[in-house]
């Protein structure tokens, strides 16, 4: 009996971990579905901050912090007057809910209540604001408006629960897990399940600390949690005490991601922070090119100690931050020479340390925050046309990184020098099929830095070609969250800061996955949240919190405040100015929202 028992298990066990890798490739599949349509569905509701009166009642809203006024198509308060310039204006807020007005036509300048103004003045309700000819007359939103509009907009989580999709998480890590199980030893039986049961436990208590501070968005968490699942389950098929420094660098990670999520909800601590952030960054750079480790070819590891880290890999969270657009320098001219200076030494550093593909990283995500905070199209080519001829020189005197570009789309050719990851990684890709050979079966681990640069193929070899696809998915699920979430942003840096990162990650995304399969070089950079590493792991959930800072759904994130409720809101004392000069307009007639001209 027990012998035709042993024949059976022996015989069935393959089925059924194949049946589990299915399951997992489907849930999550599903559960990137769920993500998608909670994130999808409640975006379309701007918040209103105030709004801007013509003389005849007709109203436009202020969605935004910040509101250019022109005639451009991109303004915020369209007036398609020819006396009005394509940016005339802008009409901008701060966190302690002071309105101002900026004139940005030289020539003409803006009257405020009848008076040429040529810089930055507050604006009080009922303000007189004329630009071009144009009379406009502003009234912002009371904190009782805000509270009462915050009542009336759709909370995520109310139709698809985020606790539903937590479950169907927990349920693919259950199953990655007894992926494990016929192979556990006495040494790894310990690790694996601790560290599976470790990161099931603090998902859930993230997911009741958000509970508790109200919070309901929750499922850009959940799609990276899915992504650090994935990257266990490499990590368990490798070196399963490795899973141990993975934990706490989750750990670490998420302690920086509510860190910023805090610090982001005030502009001003933000924007304070810049300087010192932006000087650490470049002493730590510094420090790595004169005293760093080289690494496979990289001089990009620091070691103190028993610690060994990327500083490159926490410098991203400065660079976004510093380079995200400011209140004081949004317009102010030459905003840029700040953020040029700053990213020409980081990407310089990089170059020193032969860092390339962070650099190239670095330098995407610089041409997203230059076109968003200037809107200069030549100008980015010409800059980037810049960086192509620095490049050239940079192979010129370095020919060895010209051999990663000679191998390019030809790794067949030279399967045994230049080529041997890249041939490597496609011929496990192709033997894993759409469900892989299971975590014990794969060969591809024990090439050299398969668990980071080549993480795809390993994904692809072990569970499957469906799941490492689906990897790939939450990323560019991610960006277009970000892309939508950056359209309503409250103000333009979280806007910039949401929109770089997202480039960053993409990018680097696109690098690792393109080039393990030879259709882009092979640079050496990490799959966000996936590959082994714990400085990759504690960057990638700081920078998480730029994304979500943009998330401006009702209750969604820990980086908005939520509005205060109050019996009695104080309302500010409205300026004559209005009522004034047009006492036959009812009251009534300021509301109306049409905003069309007559």
């Amino acid at each position: 009996m027990t012998t035709f028992l042993t024949t059976f298990i022996g015989t069935a066990l393959p089925s059924l971990l194949l049946a589990g890798r299915i399951l997992i490739a489907l849930l999550s599949i599903s559960l990137l579905i769920r993500c998608c349509r909670s994130l999808f569905s409640s975006m379309g509701e701007p918040e209103t901050w105030g709004f801007l009166s013509l003389s005849n009642g007709a109203r436009y809203d202020l969605h935004h912090w910040e509101n250019m006024i022109g005639r451009s198509r991109n303004a915020d308060v369209r007036i398609n007057f020819p006396s009005v310039s394509r940016t005339h204006a802008a009409i901008c807020r701060d966190e302690a809910a002071q309105w101002s007005v900026y004139p940005l036509n030289s020539r003409s300048g803006v009257l405020l209540n009848g008076k040429h103004i040529f810089d930055c003045q507050p604006l009080h309700p009922g303000d007189s604001i004329a630009v071009g000819g144009v009379d406009l007359f502003f009234f912002p939103a009371s904190q009782q408006d805000e509270v009462t509009q915050a009542k009336q907009r759709t909370r995520p989580g109310r139709t698809i629960s985020p606790a539903v999709s937590l479950w169907l998480l927990t349920l693919i890590q259950a199953l990655l897990l007894l992926q494990f199980v016929p192979d556990l030893t006495e040494e790894t039986w310990l690790p694996i399940t601790i560290g599976f049961g470790s990161l099931c436990l603090l998902e859930w208590v993230f997911y009741a600390l958000y509970r508790v501070l109200r919070r309901t968005g929750y499922e850009l968490e959940t799609m990276i949690f899915l992504l650090v699942s994935i990257g266990f389950g490499v990590s368990a098929a490798y070196d399963p005490p490795a899973l141990y420094k993975q934990l706490v660098t989750v750990v670490l990670g998420m302690g920086i991601y509510l860190a910023l999520s805090l610090l982001l909800r005030s502009l001003r601590m933000s924007i304070a922070l810049r300087w010192p952030l932006a000087a650490a960054a470049a002493g730590l750079l510094a420090f790595n090119v004169l005293f760093g480790e080289r690494i496979f070819g990289a001089k990009n590891w620091v070691s103190l100690g028993p610690l060994s880290f990327q500083p490159s890999e926490f410098v991203k969270i400065a660079f976004i931050l510093a380079g995200a657009a400011t209140l004081d320098r949004l317009f102010a001219k030459r905003n840029l020479i700040f953020t040029l200076l700053f990213s020409a030494f980081c990407v310089g550093c990089l170059v020193l340390m032969s860092d390339f593909g962070t650099a190239l990283i670095f330098f995407v995500a610089f041409l997203c925050i230059a076109f968003l905070r200037t809107g200069d199209f030549p100008s980015i080519v010409l800059m980037a046309g810049a960086a192509g001829f620095a490049g050239g020189i940079v192979l010129h005197f370095k020919p060895y990184i010209a051999d990663r570009f000679s191998v390019w789309l030809h790794a067949w050719e030279f399967t045994q020098t230049t080529g041997y990851q890249q041939s490597r990684t496609m011929s496990a890709i192709a033997a894993g099929g759409l469900f892989g050979a299971g975590p014990t079966e794969g060969w591809l681990k024990y090439v050299g830095a398969a668990n980071t640069d080549l993480v795809f193929g390993v994904v692809g070899e072990e569970f499957g070609l469906l799941l490492s696809l689906t990897a790939v998915a939450v990323i560019i699920t991610i960006a277009l969250y970000t892309l939508r979430c950056a359209q309503q942003a409250r103000s333009s840096f979280y806007t910039i800061a949401s929109c770089s990162t997202a480039a960053m990650l993409v990018f680097q995304t696109a690098l690792n996955v393109l080039g393990a399969v030879d259709l882009l070089p092979l640079t050496g950079v990490t799959f966000p949240f996936v590959s082994m590493g714990g400085s990759s792991m504690i960057a990638c959930w700081g920078l998480a919190a730029f994304l979500k800072a943009a998330d401006t759904r009702q209750n969604a994130t820990l980086s908005q405040k939520l509005p205060k409720v109050r019996k009695t809101a104080p309302q500010p004392e409205p300026s004559k100015n209005f009522f004034q000069q047009h006492p036959d307009i009812p009251i009534d007639q300021i509301f109306r929202k049409d905003g069309e001209q007559r």
